[in-house]
């Protein structure tokens, strides 16, 4: 008796990837008019389907409304329109010099696709950091397969309704599931793979995308540090940071992660951040209010960041504000945190929740050595009204962008590369340079048929040595 062939659990990926591989060709045809077309009909169900999206996310983790259109729907649309306006400009031949031995050759770089490619999102901005590098993608020319966090289960559901509306499968396609789907896919021989996440996955990702030499970028996180000196206007930095460290729950990648603060102002700049976050956020008892916070993505973080909080207490640091849990809606209320010791795992773990540890110095080159003792973060702030102090910091420091007196604002701005260094990331996103991410540059060279190479043929005879030497200077 034979036995009976089981299907494998993930033929249907197989398939689409296939189907994906065998229209590559169709689809890197496309002209920059196709593309634009595609990319605002994309725009156009998006924005007749914005209120369900943000449905969907207030019911994966209570993010308010305002916050979801600000922070996920308004930044795709920003990233498309981007590229509707600059793609036929980018995809245009880049003219290079020829050098003089070449003279009448023609160099240029021309922008293929790189062909099928993976989109990895992450659950923290689960429709945004699903749907623009998705925009870019297409802008490239490729095709795509989308996988949306497992941890936002309606909002991956709403990408799949909203691609599926747009695109054949053929083209791009949604794969929803959990871990197994999303290392299955990691398996596959795509021409590029672009991951947002956590520095483990990231690397696991790599790992597994160098079996078939398949390139990456990975946009992931670390410990984004604060410089506030002497210099600032306190009252300025708190309200900043009293923003952008408790947007979305302090669940961003770039969001501050810990803050060293001159000694001197440091009391001041306590009070107005507590000013600040309860300007923003509410007292405490409106905090609590659905749709005042975001909540937390799930039980285990919840109790992670806990954890975080407990640690720290008992090994000597001082609450100085929140604290409040309530496990059974997971909300977090903003915490704010001092004098930590060293080994607590507040400041050596990536804090990815809305508590904010303080550290304080004398001197603020040992802010700056405290920071360099530490992997390259993916965002550095600076607050300080001193252009020189500032050229200093920047000099003296590195990461993967910076904001000088704000924070965030660097990861909306289309005309900068977004990105970390090393462990915070490979790779650089947004705009032109997620176009690039996803495209082939592809060196071209048209050469006349006679040009001064002829003369240094073989055999090397003495004077074919002289013009060796001769034309080398030229190079």
């Amino acid at each position: 008796m034979e036995a009976s062939h089981q299907p494998s659990p993930f033929q249907h990926i197989d398939e689409i990837f296939q189907q994906q591989r065998q229209h590559q060709w169709e689809i890197r045809r496309t002209s920059a008019r196709e593309r634009i077309q595609f990319l605002k009909t994309l725009r156009g169900v998006i924005e007749a389907r914005k209120e369900e999206i943000a449905a969907a996310i207030y019911q994966d983790f209570m993010k308010p409304e305002s916050e979801t259109f600000l922070t996920e729907i308004y930044l795709v649309f920003k990233e498309i329109d981007h590229a509707i306006s600059h793609l036929p400009r980018w995809l245009k031949p880049v003219r290079k010099h020829s050098p003089i031995p070449y003279w009448g050759a023609r160099s240029r770089i021309v922008y293929e696709p790189k062909g099928t490619c993976l989109v990895m999102a992450p659950w923290n901005y689960p429709f945004q950091l699903a749907i623009a590098p998705l925009a870019l993608a297409i802008a490239a020319g490729n095709t795509v397969i989308v996988k949306p966090s497992e941890l936002a289960p309606r909002t991956a559901d709403i990408i799949h309704d909203i691609v599926r509306e747009v695109f054949p499968p053929h083209h791009v396609a949604v794969i929803t599931g959990g871990g197994d789907v999303a290392q299955y896919l990691t398996h596959l021989p795509f021409d590029h793979i672009f991951f947002t996440g956590s520095t483990a996955k990231g690397k696991l990702v790599m790992k597994t995308a160098a079996q078939n030499l398949t390139s990456v970028t990975l946009e992931l996180g670390g410990k984004s540090p604060t410089i506030i000196t002497r210099q600032a206007d306190i009252r300025h930095a708190a309200r900043r940071l009293a923003w952008g460290k408790f947007l979305n729950a302090g669940q961003t990648c770039i969001a501050p992660d810990y803050l060293l603060v001159d000694q001197s102002v440091a009391d001041s700049f306590i009070k107005e951040l507590i000013f600040y976050t309860e300007k923003f956020w509410g007292k405490p008892e409106e905090q609590r209010q659905p749709g005042r916070m975001t909540h937390i993505i799930n039980e285990g973080h919840f109790h992670r960041l806990r954890h975080l909080i407990d640690d720290a207490l008992e090994k000597g640091a001082t609450l100085v504000y929140g604290g409040e849990v309530n496990m059974e809606t997971r909300f977090l209320m903003p915490t704010i945190i001092t004098n930590a010791p060293e080994d607590a795992l507040i400041l050596q773990e990536e804090i990815f929740g809305p508590i904010l540890p303080i550290l304080t110095f004398a001197h603020l080159e040992d802010a700056l050595q405290y920071i360099r003792q530490r992997p390259k973060p993916l965002a550095m702030y600076i607050f300080s009204r001193d252009k020189k102090e500032i050229r200093h910091i920047l000099k003296e420091s590195t990461a993967g962008s910076t904001v000088i007196n704000d924070v965030l604002h660097q990861f909306s701005n289309p005309e900068l590369p977004f990105g970390g260094v090393n462990l915070s990331g490979i790779g650089k996103a947004h705009g032109f340079y997620s176009f690039r991410e996803f495209s082939n540059e592809r060196s071209v060279m048209r050469l006349t048929k006679w040009h001064a190479i002829d003369l240094v043929m073989p055999p090397y005879t003495e004077k074919v040595k002289r013009l060796i030497q001769l034309t080398l200077k030229y190079f």
